[in-house]
């Protein structure tokens, strides 16, 4: 079995701010720092930290080239990641006195897939193969299609939500990791019991993830459902917070783990992740996860 990350290569400009900008105001930051992210990449770097190799497939721009450097460092496969003409992906983040994070993103290589791509790719996987997926990508329906009928497990973190989402056929969807927010704008229900009916409703054999922030994170497929409470802890920077625990949590499937203990490992990876500033830097290793103790 083989795990497939098709997912966004970003370079992240982070800014360290007082607050939050606010409409109509500038204000100056307090340094800015540059370094390899993206949801895709956040997510592979947290599953090969967490002991699960895993292939990145995605698109890199002109100066996007020591993404190679960084996956082999990091243990991430590079056989499917190609370098376009053009820009990279790109974020700009502000991190406040709190930790606290906003993000613009630009999409650069990562809207360049190609059904081609795409096609050239996934002839390498077979059934029980997984991928992991995000919306930081173009070609998002095609993919989850594709992969489908190779028989792959798809596991999808349906962030950031947009127009692209109403195109997928998410019935095809075998695990959803997901925050409140984006609970909410897909379902349209507004508290965490709701948003899990709900998606419990429309899709019954998947298994749903809800992260809460600062209120924990709930587990729920058929008659199981857990709930896991946040570590409390001083946090610096949550910018990959979300994919720390993404990325852990499909390690903690993969591994067979009982699922209690696999919400509990990718909570103590990400109350880790917060702590340090920058994205896939922050992540930590399996070994700072298995003494991690409150």
């Amino acid at each position: 079995m083989k795990v497939l990350n098709f997912g966004s290569l970003n370079i992240d400009y982070t800014y360290r701010v007082n607050h939050i900008v606010k409409e109509g105001e500038t204000i100056s930051s307090n340094g800015l720092t540059m370094s390899l992210g993206g949801k895709g990449f956040n997510q592979s770097v947290a599953m090969a930290r967490a002991g699960i190799p895993v292939y990145h497939a995605g698109l890199v721009g002109e100066e996007g080239l020591e993404f190679y450097d960084a996956c082999e460092t990091f243990g991430i496969k590079t056989d499917y990641i190609k370098t376009v003409t053009g820009k990279c992906g790109h974020t700009v983040i502000q991190v406040d006195d709190k930790g606290q994070n906003c993000i613009v993103l630009f999409g650069g290589a990562n809207q360049k897939n190609s059904k081609e791509f795409v096609d050239e790719v996934l002839k390498n996987f077979e059934t029980g193969d997984i991928i992991v997926l995000q919306n930081e990508i173009n070609e998002l329906p095609y993919i989850i299609d594709q992969a489908f009928a190779k028989g792959m497990t798809i596991v999808f973190n349906p962030s950031p939500l947009n127009e692209q989402i109403a195109e997928c056929d998410l019935g095809k969807v075998s695990v959803f990791i997901m925050n409140e927010t984006e609970g909410q704008q897909l379902t349209g229900m507004t508290t965490p019991s709701t948003i899990i009916s709900n998606m419990e409703a429309n899709f019954t054999n998947a298994k749903i993830v809800l992260t809460l922030g600062k209120k924990g994170s709930i587990y729920h497929h058929g008659d199981d459902e857990f709930y896991q409470a946040a570590f409390d802890v001083n946090a610096v920077d949550t910018t990959a917070a979300g994919d720390t625990f993404t990325g852990y949590l499909i390690a903690g499937i993969l591994k067979k783990m009982p699922m209690r203990q696999v919400l509990l490992m990718a909570t103590k990876a990400s109350a880790l992740a917060v702590q340090k500033e920058g994205a896939a830097k922050s992540i930590p290793f399996m070994s700072e996860v298995e003494l991690f103790n409150m």
